[in-house]
């Protein structure tokens, strides 16, 4: 690692970041002082980010158990559990001078722990009659008072809301012969990322939380068969209130217990790999759980353990704590964290949550920004956030050198998606957030004819030069109650009466299907060098997703994804599904999100609203007027020769009206026209978008 940064490398893809090279330099000095020290003390990121194999339960090939727990505050301390009748002093802790305390409980017998598989090492209020439930570890702190707490890095935890709901720690040491093993290999790292975002809870049909086992069985095929490369898993990481999405972590090292064990994740994992498919996590270090019981929260006793004191731990609008990135400990526990789950059950990388909150003293809250680069470097700027997040990327890539990560940043830092020596923070990707909002914005607030061709094209490729960009119509976010999916703004109430083919095709739903093909296809080719999608929304899921909770009397109604729409062969669902299908195969046979070629905008027409784009040698042609087709239209291309249709959204398997040829041949007139060398001339109907191919890859 160079110990100087070198301005020549930050400004080589943008001089307009010369003026801010002092306070770029200051980060990597803080990212590079912080690298040294761990290389000093623990020999670099191999052994720091191994804290789950010391701290946290361990169970040794003897039987013997070695329970550590990082509590300076705490004044005395002993593990409690099932196995010793929740006896307060019978299993007393060591403390070394670090503010670690130990215990290690003997085997039963050569072999066997002491303390069984599985067994609770967290016990209700009402078996030890306190106001408050035991927990794994008991400590007394400075003020004399006992708080007990669910052990930081434990790997299981589980809920029974008809007890509390809070949360009881259980140590998960299976048998050998039932410990999963894994049995593929890792896919080799995409080129072409192709990612469906996934909740393993809401992926059954059912009233109720799907299970591992279930998206195993049923998903992870359809997932296989429309094409994608890549699964985004959410809310893994175990959190108390189901309807906080996943975000409200607090147990980090745990994966989510409501929709089984942490064996049955393995699986699914594995056979994801199996067919081909990459495996990221959806990581939550931007922010955790204010609870305190079965949370992080007043750890030891004090607000600051994990977490900033006062108010700079606090975020306002999620009310939650926030890591304190510029403490040691906390950063052994944040990067052993990330380890964690890519060596325990083999994910292939993150995406990770939040990332503006983390960059900025702000959060972002009440903030918008303009583009100016002194909003990105200046005194508004979380150094320390931004500085784990240069370690954390760097620490990923050099243990894991194919490891995938992605960051959700709405402030559109520069130098976000480059390496942190040439000044940057080091992510793959960056999500391509103004995208999903510019649809929403034209289809709440703007009839068919005021869509701006140019705005549309400007906002798909305004992204930075040299850093990737992860491309979405809509996510997670835009399917949450208050507001709707695509599907559901285009087609409304009619998708509950006219989407069979047995019913009249409407002006409406003949309108949403259209758009609804032609937003995705342009999203996908035009928007970055990778492509999302939020499940069902590929087969235009209705309605809005809205956890079970209070305000919904605790309903699972839409709290699902249903299934039997898409696969009912009378209802027009299937034809969506058919043509991201197509999409998505396209893309595997032409790759154009590998990244080597943006793509070249030639039209923006806003009287004919008709937009043209090349891009890895297709010609991708969309007329989004409302009435006008458009006969032997004549658009530009660079290469001359034959081309041929490869893809249409107007056949009828896709919900369309065959109004196109697909077997028809377009040869090119040497003659510049838009800028290209040479023309073709198409028939392109309303609504339709076309994409053409040199006939010699078809």
């Amino acid at each position: 690692m160079p110990t100087k940064l070198n301005i020549d490398r930050v400004i080589r893809q943008d001089g307009y970041l010369r003026p801010f090279f002092p306070f770029i330099n200051q980060r990597y000095d803080q990212y590079a002082k912080w690298k040294a020290d761990i290389q000093k003390n623990e020999g670099g990121y191999d052994n720091f980010t191994k804290g789950y194999e010391k701290l946290g339960f361990n169970v040794a090939k003897d039987g013997a158990i070695t329970y550590r727990e990082w509590a300076p505050n705490a004044k005395e301390a002993s593990l409690i559990g099932d196995f010793n009748g929740w006896n307060r002093s019978s299993h007393p802790m060591e403390r070394d001078e670090f503010g670690v305390w130990s215990i290690t409980v003997p085997p039963k017998s050569p072999g066997e722990p002491a303390i069984p598989h599985d067994s609770k090492i967290k016990a209700s209020s009402e078996l030890l009659r306190l106001p408050i439930p035991a927990c794994s570890i008991s400590m007394v702190i400075p003020s004399g008072e006992r708080i007990e707490r669910i052990p930081a890095w434990i790997k299981r935890v589980t809920q029974d809301l008809k007890v509390s709901p809070v949360y009881d720690a259980r140590l998960w040491n299976p048998p050998a012969e039932k410990q999963y093993k894994f049995k593929n290999a890792r896919p080799k790292k995409p080129t072409s990322l192709r990612i469906y975002e996934a909740h393993v809870g809401i992926s059954t049909s059912e009233l109720r939380v799907g299970t591992y086992p279930e998206f195993t069985r049923d998903i992870l095929p359809r997932i296989a068969a429309l094409g994608y490369n890549t699964i985004q898993l959410m809310a893994v990481m175990e959190h108390a209130y189901y309807a906080s999405f996943g975000y409200q972590v607090t147990s980090f090292f745990a994966a989510s217990s409501r929709y089984g064990t942490p064996e049955e994740l393995k699986e699914l994992i594995d056979t994801a790999h199996g067919m081909g498919i990459t495996v990221l996590l959806d990581i939550v270090h931007s922010h955790a759980c204010k609870n305190v019981l079965d949370g992080l929260n007043g750890f030891d006793g004090t607000d600051h353990l994990y977490f900033h004191e006062g108010g700079k731990g606090r975020h306002e609008l999620w009310d939650s704590r926030l890591f304190n990135y510029g403490h040691y400990e906390v950063l052994r526990f944040l990067l052993s964290n990330l380890r964690f789950w890519i060596e325990e059950y083999q994910f292939d990388g993150f995406r990770f949550d939040g990332v503006t909150s983390m960059m900025y003293l702000h959060h972002g809250i009440g903030t918008g920004f303009s583009g100016g680069y002194h909003e990105y470097f200046g005194d508004t700027v979380d150094l320390e956030g931004v500085v784990y997040l240069m370690l954390a990327n760097d620490m990923v890539h050099t243990l894991f050198p194919n490891a995938i990560t992605i960051a959700e940043d709405v402030s559109g830092m520069p130098l976000l998606c480059v390496s942190p020596e040439d000044g940057g923070v080091g992510f793959d990707y960056r999500l391509s957030m103004a995208i999903p909002d510019m649809w929403i914005k034209l289809l709440k607030e703007k009839q068919d004819d005021e869509w701006d061709m140019g705005n549309i094209a400007h906002t798909l490729t305004n992204r930075r030069y040299g850093e990737k960009s992860i491309a979405y119509a809509e996510s997670h976010d835009q399917a949450l109650v208050g507001d709707k999916t695509l599907a559901f703004w285009l087609m409304d109430k009619e998708m509950y009466t006219h989407m069979s083919d047995l019913s009249e095709m409407t002006p409406i739903i003949a309108r949403g299907l259209a758009l609804h093909k032609m937003i995705r296809l342009i999203v996908h080719s035009l928007g970055g060098e990778g492509y999302l999608n939020f499940e069902g929304n590929e087969f235009g899921h209705p309605e809005w997703l809205d956890f079970p909770r209070e305000g919904n009397g605790n309903s699972f109604q839409y709290a699902r994804r249903q299934w039997p729409i898409v696969d009912d062969k009378l209802l027009r669902y299937k034809y969506l599904n058919n043509f991201d299908a197509a999409m998505q195969k396209l893309e595997d046979k032409y790759h154009w999100l590998e990244g080597n070629d943006p793509g070249y905008v030639s039209l923006k027409n806003e009287t004919d609203k008709v937009i043209v784009y090349e891009r890895c040698g297709l010609l991708f042609i969309y007329n989004f007027h409302s009435t006008k087709s458009y006969t032997d239209y004549r658009v530009g291309v660079e290469v001359p020769g034959e081309y041929r249709v490869a893809l249409s959204t107007d056949e009828k398997q896709y919900g369309g009206f065959d109004l196109i040829d697909v077997k028809g041949k377009y040869l090119t007139t040497d003659f510049t026209w838009n800028g290209r060398k040479n023309y073709l001339q198409v028939y392109i109907p309303a609504r339709t978008a076309l994409v053409l191919a040199p006939a010699s890859t078809i």
